[in-house]
């Protein structure tokens, strides 16, 4: 399958020092074994407790920075990026991709959030990306952390004309925490939890030690006019 770099940016492309990154897109979109295994359809997994009880101001796909501050949250800056496609591998335009997780001290944007009295102000903890023709979408964000119960991970939402196609959860490649979570382990067909499950790689253009996830998300839905 080609895997030619794709960006086109969206209503919700980030405002800040983001838009003068666009160059790392090339490297994003290129990781080793995007396309290489056979096309699983990505397995539905539950919400959970804390997708935001109220919406930040800030929506965008910069997490890493809220409105117009200056100061990053604390992380592992990571660009996650994919496609959003249909049962027949086609790319799905005008899906809303929306992400949520933790900071870096395990605090979601929930208002019953375990650890809030640590949350980082810094960190915006959900953002939005509208898909383009390609059906690329991309966020930077942190790696996700660790917190009691669960091994890192990263939610994700897909919508499209207001319904709800898809919700599921992004998982480390390799660390030992999945094996002690419950909602990993319970995806008990080995290429599905493959599917979920992404290698968090060095970015190698990157001078600050950037990583980058490649996660596609297929449906089981075929677009429509």
């Amino acid at each position: 399958m080609n895997t030619t770099p794709f960006f086109t940016p969206t209503i919700f492309a980030p405002r800040r020092a983001f838009l003068r990154q666009l160059a790392f897109g090339a490297a994003l979109f290129t990781v080793p074994g995007a396309f290489a295994e056979e096309l699983t359809r990505t397995p539905r997994m539950t919400e959970g407790p804390f997708y935001p009880d109220k919406l930040p101001l800030d929506t965008d796909n910069d997490l890493l920075i809220v409105n117009n501050g200056l100061t990053p949250a604390a992380g592992a800056v990571t660009w996650v990026s994919g496609r959003v496609l249909d049962a027949r591998g086609e790319p799905m335009r005008n899906a809303l991709v929306e992400i949520w997780q933790c900071d870096n001290n395990g605090a979601y944007p929930h208002s019953r959030t375990g650890n809030a009295d640590k949350k980082d102000k810094n960190f915006q903890g959900f953002g939005r990306f509208l898909t383009g023709s390609t059906g690329e979408y991309v966020f930077r964000t942190i790696k996700p952390v660790p917190y009691p119960g669960r091994t890192p991970h990263i939610h994700y939402k897909v919508k499209r004309g207001g319904k709800e196609l898809l919700v599921t959860q992004l998982f480390i490649k390799g660390h030992a925490g999945n094996e002690r979570d419950g909602l990993w382990r319970g995806i008990r067909d080995e290429k599905a939890r493959a599917a979920v499950t992404v290698d968090f790689a060095p970015l190698k253009e990157s001078r600050i030690g950037e990583l980058a996830a490649r996660f596609d998300l297929v449906l089981g839905v075929t677009p429509q006019a």
